[in-house]
C-alpha cells in the first residue's frame, strides 16, 4: 500500500488532460503577448522566440519548481514548440494589427485568467492548502507578464493601476471554494475562469483600481 506522502508524485506523473490544456493554451495566450512585445521593439524572429517562449512558459515553470513537481514543458515540451511557432506567425502578421498593445492587454488578460485557475488546481491537487494554491495561481498568473515586460523593457503590467492580481486572486479564490463545495472540477474551472478573465477586462475598460496608498508628511518623533 503506497504512503500518503508519495500521492502529489503519483498525481503528477500524468498530469490530468485539463491541466494539461490550460498549460497549453496560457503557454500560447503569453507567447502572442511576448512576440507582440517583440515587434514593439523591432527584434528579429529570434528575439520573437525568445520573448514568447521565455513569457509563455516562465510563470509555469516557476510555479512546477516551487509545488517541487516535474516542469510541464520539460515531460512534454509541445507547450515551448507551440510558442516558437506562436512566434514565428506573430512575426510575419503582427503588422496587420491596428492597435498592438490592445492585443497585448487582451492576450494577457486571458492567459493571466487560464493560469491562475491552472496554477490553484495544480497546487490542490499536488496537497498544498488553499492559501497555499490560491498563492500558486496568482504566482503563476504574475510572473508571466513581469517576465515579458523585463526582457521587453516594457513597463510592468503588474504596476499599471488597473487591477490586475485582485482579478487572478478572484479567479484562484472562485475556484478553491467551489471545489471544497464539491463543484464539479471542469465546471469550477471554467467558472473561475471567465471571472477573472470578465474582471481583468472590465478594469482595463473602465480603469477600475483599488484604492492606492496616498503619499503624506511622516510623524514627528523627535517627540518635541
Amino acid at each position: 500500500m503506497s504512503s500518503p506522502d508519495k500521492v502529489p508524485d503519483m498525481i503528477f506523473d500524468s498530469p490530468t488532460p485539463i491541466l494539461q490544456f490550460l498549460d497549453l493554451a496560457a503557454a500560447v495566450a503569453f507567447a502572442i503577448t511576448g512576440a507582440l512585445v517583440a515587434s514593439r521593439k523591432q527584434l528579429d524572429v529570434l528575439g520573437f522566440i525568445w520573448l514568447a517562449v521565455t513569457t509563455g512558459v516562465g510563470g509555469g515553470t516557476v510555479r512546477d519548481l516551487v509545488l517541487g513537481v516535474p516542469v510541464f514543458w520539460v515531460v512534454d515540451p509541445t507547450p515551448v514548440v507551440a510558442c516558437m511557432v506562436t512566434a514565428v506567425l506573430v512575426h510575419f502578421g503582427a503588422h496587420l494589427l491596428e492597435s498592438r498593445y490592445r492585443f497585448i492587454l487582451l492576450f494577457d488578460a486571458f492567459g493571466m485568467a487560464l493560469v491562475a485557475v491552472a496554477g490553484t488546481a495544480k497546487g490542490l491537487d499536488a496537497g498544498t492548502s488553499a492559501l497555499v494554491a490560491v498563492m500558486m495561481g496568482v504566482m503563476t498568473a504574475a510572473l508571466g507578464g513581469i517576465i515579458r515586460d523585463t526582457f521587453g523593457q516594457e513597463p510592468s503590467i503588474i504596476l499599471r493601476r488597473e487591477i490586475y492580481v485582485a482579478a487572478a486572486v478572484a479567479g484562484a479564490c472562485a475556484y478553491v471554494v467551489m471545489v471544497q463545495f464539491g463543484v464539479d472540477r471542469v465546471v469550477a474551472m471554467g467558472t473561475s475562469f471567465v471571472l477573472a478573465f470578465v474582471i481583468r477586462v472590465l478594469a482595463v475598460r473602465y480603469n477600475w483600481s483599488l484604492p492606492a496608498y496616498r503619499g503624506r508628511e511622516g510623524r514627528d518623533m523627535s517627540g518635541e
